[in-house]
């Protein structure tokens, strides 16, 4: 039996999935956070969050790098740890100094740090000949505005330093982008507490389809266990609307996708200890990247990833956590493919009634969540406002993905928002 440290962690879909993973596989965990509240207002009513449920739950300042440091070395004198990890990506560079300053297994810090700032993954990936999309960072308006006429409209706007899609925009003039640098002047601090960077990235719009690379990182060697594909809307948002898994491409796309994704991962020196969620944009000019997570992915693509490979991407985390080899061996599940697709609030309100009624019991369908009535919600700008989702595989090929849409279409007809 090992004994894991878990930093925080994102509340939705991996932490529970590690926990699981981390019981399952004979170990045990301490968990380590600010805040305990974060978590105990997350899980349903009457129920306690799996990471709770650690051997033992302590709290310290996750925030204070520094100072987190000897904290843990001092429980690790007392607990001995065998690994330490996070699924959240604000702490993913906390966690690989702690691996470093205790001697744990895990990827370079240097490595993490620049993964998880999308300015340092844009510089390390031009230098090292990564195609990427043309790109400037600034924090002076003089700076952004030039750099944007010399890109040339329309462009992407992103924070060097947040998730899931949040204040990333599309701009198409002067207008616009003053009005997206503004909304991310007014977001100084992040939903953990830690200040953010005021850089603005500014990057080349690519044309073309958008997928993920699922990788899995151990002694210096990179698995790819395969290639997802992403629906996006709420433009000048970039929400994802869902994925399937595999990804429907030609032999020759899934190869460009998995080899772009492999010298993205080499370029930062990701090749050991990690499991990878690398985005790659298949444009008219060949495959760029657009942004490498040194976790494994989120919106339940492990769980798609799971359904029809029999590869568990969480236990696989905790594999390479401990320095152990991750199974990674296929099995015949049953499914050739399998999808999801999230329920995305188009506008402000109450939301009166959705009705999800018999999708539990429609062919093929392995996933429903629904949001419930009464909850007030607003027009969705990232991947945090989602109502729900539905989840469905198919025996037979890649028509996963129109079994899902159609599913979603029923519930959309019966959504009611006051």
């Amino acid at each position: 039996m090992a004994h894991l440290l878990v930093v925080e962690s994102w509340v939705g879909s991996m932490s529970r999935l590690l926990p699981r993973a981390i019981r399952e596989s004979g170990h045990e965990f301490t968990f380590l956070t600010r805040n305990l509240h974060h978590y105990l207002r997350s899980a349903p009513e009457g129920t306690a969050h799996p990471l709770l449920g650690a051997r033992n739950v302590l709290t310290a300042d996750t925030n204070d790098t520094e100072a987190l440091l000897p904290e843990a070395e001092r429980l690790h004198a007392v607990f001995g740890f065998d690994g330490v990890l996070t699924s959240c990506d604000y702490y993913l560079p906390t966690v690989a100094r702690i691996a470093g300053h205790l001697g744990l297994p895990g990827p370079a810090p240097e490595a993490v740090r620049d993964a998880c700032r999308k300015d340092a993954t844009r510089r390390v990936l031009a230098e090292s000949g990564v195609p990427g999309p043309r790109f400037a960072v600034h924090e002076e308006w003089a700076d952004i505005a030039r750099s944007a006429r010399e890109i040339g409209y329309p462009l992407v706007v992103k924070p060097v330093d947040l998730c899931a899609g949040m204040y990333v925009r599309r701009v198409d003039d002067e207008a616009q982008l003053s009005v997206a640098c503004r909304a991310l002047a007014d977001f100084p601090v992040n939903a953990r507490g830690q200040r953010r960077t005021p850089a603005v990235l500014l990057e080349e719009l690519l044309d073309g389809p958008e997928v993920s690379v699922e990788t899995v990182s151990h002694g210096g060697a990179v698995h790819v266990v395969g290639v997802t594909d992403k629906s996006v809307g709420g433009a000048p948002a970039f929400i994802e609307t869902g994925h399937m898994f595999p990804a429907a491409l030609t032999v020759g796309d899934t190869e460009s996708a998995e080899q772009t994704a492999l010298a993205a991962l080499k370029a930062l020196g990701l090749t050991d200890g990690v499991v990878a969620h690398t985005e790659i944009k298949l444009t008219s000019a060949g495959p760029r990247v657009v942004e490498v997570n040194p976790r494994p992915a989120g919106n339940r693509i492990t769980e798609l990833v799971r359904h029809v490979t029999g590869i568990d991407l969480a236990a696989a985390c905790v594999d390479v956590a401990l320095g152990r080899a991750p199974d990674l061996r296929r099995t015949d599940t049953g499914l050739r493919s399998a999808a999801i697709g999230f329920l995305v609030p188009e506008r402000t309100g109450t939301l009166g009634s959705l009705d999800g009624a018999g999708l539990r019991d429609a062919p093929g369908v392995l996933e429903v969540q629904l949001a419930e009535p009464g909850r007030q919600m607003k027009a969705a700008g990232s991947n945090n406002e989602y109502l729900g989702h539905v989840m469905a595989g198919d025996p037979e090929g890649a028509g996963a993905r129109g079994r899902v849409e159609a599913l979603l279409a029923e519930v959309r007809s019966g959504l009611v928002i006051r």
